[in-house]
């Protein structure tokens, strides 16, 4: 029989003065066992990192706190705990995976030294045992070279690396419950199967209890034994996951599992015989030279970018997909000529643009233009929404009336309204931004959109209108897009041929449907089946 670990009572988390509502989380109760992963599932504000963060007391307390209810873990209420207490419970009975290890991890700290403050303050060991320790711990979680990564800074490790560490450190005192807040977010298929395989190994050893907060059906289909649906900070639906995958009862629930890119490709258009971007031999290295000021060893050089050749026809979409670090976003930045590339030819159309200067290149620039992967990022804060779209135009010679009358125009098409034209990059949501980028990019009447992950930290509702939109835009504008993405459904959805990435180099192409269904490459065999969800057939929804 299983332990009850933890029990939710009638939660209420208030939210400050202001908020767009009263409270962040109202009246919820969930409950979690030994052994067991119930995934808490819902869009962005629907308060399921609120509700981890209430369990481990690390709330922005006091302006957002527990306004009643009861959060029970071995007989005690840990919102009415000291906080000495709290600290105690900290990574040694419950601990914390974090979406974005980068922020969590310490970066002036090594790896070793983070795991190491972890042992120094729960227990007492030796110096050479908590050394054993941490790199035990390190070979569990499946890291390359453990010796050298306990002495890496996070800024040195990969997405992946950086996200196994983090798991590392919250295993390291074997907790009794893991709170995994969306750890596999924005990483490629392969390390979010890896990722999420250690974590069921983990916990069929320690026979640890998972409260995994997600927004990704795939990943709930693959690790859930319960599920457990937030909206706008209540409870709407709970289940087995078999019951909530296969047979939804809320509307919210239905509207979330239709929104899930599917692996099913939909069949190329025709190609136009006009060719609008094509490279020949492309590479791009980076490092190999000496150090800073001369001194130590030289850098190692990366070959990002190798030998690529490509071909994008009028009116078509080519996904450019693989891993972090094959080359794809390299590559993207080199056709747009953010970077130059070391090597081989970039046409736009007939026009050869890697050897033109700056001036030369200007009047080319409009003719491709990218949306980024983090639009919050790429738009100044500092500026209105109006601006930020109408200085593409205004730079090219656009005389302000007209590019303000394009903007408008332009809003619409993205479905803002046009009192946006006024607002700041900070007022919209990040489905909202990610429009005034598409907004901006469109905005210089381009022949090329190259879209650099644009959906990949989106909501999946969200991430559906987005994909919806791009594709619209293509049709009506008879654009052609290089679409970057590590997720193969979104290039199941929008690309007509797909180019496979892989160290650099492009280890397979053609078409989407043709490529799915008959992969040669077996790097490509191991990315499709990779995918999150992908035995979940949804054939069998009733939604």
């Amino acid at each position: 029989m299983t332990q009850k670990l933890l029990s939710i009572n009638d939660l209420s988390i208030l939210l400050p003065p202001g908020a767009d509502r009263h409270y962040a989380v109202q009246d919820i109760g969930l409950e979690l066992h030994s052994g067991e992963t119930v995934c808490v599932v819902g869009e962005s504000g629907s308060g399921k990192s609120l509700t981890a963060r209430a369990v481990m007391g690390l709330l922005p307390a006091p302006h957002v706190r527990v306004d009643k209810g009861e959060i029970f873990f071995g007989g005690e209420d840990i919102t009415k705990v000291s906080y000495e207490r709290l600290r105690g419970l900290r990574g040694s009975e419950i601990s914390m995976i974090f979406q974005e290890p980068m922020t969590a991890l310490n970066p002036v700290m090594t790896i070793g030294d983070q795991i190491d403050e972890i042992f120094r303050y729960h227990v007492s060991m030796s110096a050479k045992e908590r050394v054993e320790k941490a790199l035990s711990l390190l070979v569990d979680v499946n890291l390359p070279d453990p010796v050298k990564i306990i002495d890496a800074y996070p800024h040195e490790l990969s997405g992946g690396q950086r996200q196994r560490s983090m798991i590392a450190m919250a295993l390291a005192l074997g907790p009794k419950i893991l709170i995994a807040d969306e750890p596999t977010t924005a990483l490629d298929v392969t390390t979010q199967a890896q990722i999420l395989q250690l974590i069921k190994d983990m916990q069929k050893r320690l026979d640890t209890g998972v409260l995994f907060i997600t927004h990704d059906f795939g990943v709930v289909a693959d690790i859930a034994d319960r599920v457990v649906v937030m909206q706008d900070g209540k409870i709407v639906e709970t289940g087995t996951a078999k019951q909530v995958l296969q047979t939804p009862t809320h509307p919210y629930t239905k509207s979330l599992i239709a929104a899930i890119p599917r692996l099913k490709p939909r069949k190329a258009r025709s190609r136009a015989s006009e060719a609008v971007l094509t490279t020949e031999g492309v590479c791009k290295s980076f490092g190999g030279g000496i150090s800073f000021f001369g001194l130590g060893r030289a850098n190692r050089e990366v070959k990002a970018v190798q030998n690529v050749q490509i071909e994008l026809r009028r009116g078509e979409t080519l996904g450019g997909v693989g891993e972090s670090g094959s080359g794809k976003s390299t590559l993207a930045r080199c056709v747009i000529r953010l970077i130059d590339s070391d090597e081989g030819k970039i046409k736009l159309g007939d026009v050869d643009i890697t050897k033109l200067s700056r001036n030369e290149l200007r009047p080319h620039r409009k003719r491709v233009q990218m949306v980024f992967q983090d639009p919050f990022a790429s738009l100044n804060p500092r500026i209105r929404v109006g601006e930020i779209i109408s200085q593409g135009p205004i730079l090219q010679g656009v005389d302000q009336e007209d590019a303000s009358k394009r903007t408008y125009e332009l809003l619409d098409i993205v479905g803002l309204d046009r009192r946006s034209f006024d607002r700041f990059p900070h007022e919209f949501s990040g489905g909202q931004r990610q429009r005034i980028g598409i907004a901006r990019a469109l905005s210089l009447k381009p022949d090329i959109l190259v879209a650099d992950e644009p959906v990949s930290a989106l909501d999946v509702s969200i991430q559906a209108q987005i994909l919806e939109l791009l594709d619209d835009i293509r049709a009506q504008m008879d654009l052609s897009m290089l679409f970057i993405t590590h997720d193969l459904r979104v290039a199941a959805q929008v690309c007509d041929y797909v180019a496979v990435m892989q160290s650099g180099k492009i280890v397979e192409m053609g078409p989407t449907a043709e490529l799915f269904a008959n992969p040669k490459d077996a790097y490509t065999q191991s990315l499709l089946a990779a995918v999150p969800g992908k035995d979940w057939h949804f054939s069998e929804l009733k939604i």
